[in-house]
């Protein structure tokens, strides 16, 4: 039998061993580097939200990066079946807004008020309906409204939204489509007290919506007013008359309460959506019954509020004035997201891989809408990206005021050393667009922004 002295000097080397063990140990750790990152109130734009003026414009500012398109049925379809591609690509420039990475909001219309006597219908279309449909010269204006509840405008709408789905949807050109199609200017609404056709029941509106789900199954939908498909398809909605105070509370109280729709003299036809904006974008345009100094000067906070309320996210095609500097910065500041990172921590053991912890926040007023894919990127001294790893995150789950917390593993040995020396790595953030495969969205704090990617070490 063994004497305890004996266990006990050897229980004490073994002891000792460990502590040389730990404390050699301690001494190959790495100290993870953690850096805080301080919030930007600089004002930008930023991909898929911001103002949108219309795409034929020839000079944006810096900060634009949607154009509203908006097309006519006479326009598009001019022959029967024969759809001009060429033209609408022209004027509304999308070689050049695809190239410069832009994105579009598509409205198809089938009836703006204007100074002459015209139909926004094709001829042809016109005759084939037997001239269903009331020419009107009132208060908006001139125009033809066509009859919505006609069935074979009903069938040729579903054919001409098919070949719009077919050209237009499917490389991610087009961001959003506000579903416009019925009444003056594509807003489902008439001035039927000048005698033309009241809107069309809910059955007969459904056989407009649907087309679109199906054409566009990558874009955002949008509606001008809560309807029931709206909130069951998970649609988002616009206002056009954004800025109004009146008009955009009443907007706000269909979203909050639903209501009746007399329009089509409907009872409860509205539906309650209060949290629509959490999955599918608020947008709209300024009103233009209101001037732009009432709007971004005399009453800029009412102007920024309504905005707020809204979770707005764009306004196009009608845009804040740049003659009015402080209101046009102050109402871009308060629409969509503002996605920042708190803080990064890095961290790795001797030999092993590194990874990095990210704290993210959304200060913004909406999501991202866009599920694009996240990277880190690492690049050495020369600038050349040596790695590339996908952050597991879904960003439109990013909602203001909720942070998340990411971790990405790292193949690059050692990287923490970078805190001492920052010439031999440098680690980057971004988004990058499924359009072009390059990352575009600049974070709301204050770091080094390069070609769509935000330096963090």
């Amino acid at each position: 039998m063994a004497k305890p002295g004996k266990w006990l000097l050897f229980g004490g080397v073994l002891l000792a061993v460990a502590a040389v063990y730990m404390v050699g140990k301690r001494k190959m750790t790495k100290t993870a580097v953690k850096k805080t990152y301080a919030k930007s109130e600089e004002v930008f734009g930023n991909p898929l939200m911001g103002y949108a003026p219309s795409a034929w414009r020839e000079e944006v500012t810096d900060d634009i990066q949607l154009l509203y398109m908006d097309i006519t049925w006479a326009e598009l379809e001019p022959e029967e079946g024969i759809y001009d591609w060429t033209s609408i690509e022209q004027e509304n420039q999308l070689a050049r807004w695809q190239q410069e990475g832009k994105h579009l909001i598509l409205r198809f219309i089938c009836d703006i008020p204007r100074e002459e006597r015209h139909m926004d219908i094709p001829k042809w279309l016109y005759e084939k309906t037997g001239e269903a449909g009331t020419w009107y010269d009132g208060e908006y204006g001139k125009g033809f409204a066509p009859d919505y509840n006609n069935a074979e405008l009903i069938a040729c709408h579903a054919k001409a939204v098919e070949a719009l789905g077919t050209h237009f949807g499917t490389d991610g050109l087009v961001a959003y489509v506000e579903l416009g199609s019925l009444g003056h200017w594509g807003e489902w609404h008439v001035n039927y007290e000048e005698g033309i056709q009241c809107m069309p029941k809910e059955k007969v509106r459904e056989q407009y919506i649907t087309p679109w789900i199906l054409a566009f199954p990558k874009a955002k939908l949008l509606m001008r007013r809560p309807f029931r498909a709206a909130k069951q398809y998970g649609m988002g909605l616009y206002n056009d008359m954004a800025g109004h105070a009146r008009d955009t509370e009443e907007w706000l109280q269909w979203i909050r309460e639903g209501g009746d729709y007399a329009q089509a003299e409907e009872e409860d036809a509205l539906w309650a959506m209060p949290d629509f904006w959490k999955t599918a974008p608020s947008g709209g345009e300024l009103t233009s019954s209101v001037s732009m100094e009432e709007l971004l000067q005399t009453n800029l906070d009412e102007t920024v509020q309504l905005l707020r309320d809204s979770h707005t996210t764009f306004l196009g095609p009608k845009i804040a004035d740049e003659a009015y500097p402080e209101g046009y910065e102050a109402v871009l500041h308060q629409m969509g997201y503002r996605i920042r990172i708190l803080d990064a921590e890095l961290g790795g053991e001797g030999e092993q891989a590194s990874s990095i912890r990210l704290t993210w926040e959304n200060d913004g007023v909406a999501p991202f809408y866009g599920d694009w894919p996240v990277y880190v990127y690492v690049e050495d001294g020369d600038g050349e990206t040596v790695e590339k790893e996908p952050v597991t995150m879904q960003l439109p789950a990013l909602l203001p005021g909720v942070q998340m917390v990411t971790d990405t593993a790292l193949t690059t040995k050692d990287l923490p050393g970078l805190a001492g020396n920052e010439g031999v790595y440098q680690i980057w953030i971004g988004a990058e667009d499924p359009m072009t495969g390059r990352p575009a969205v600049r974070l709301a704090m204050d770091v080094e922004y390069v070609d769509g990617r935000n330096r963090l070490f």
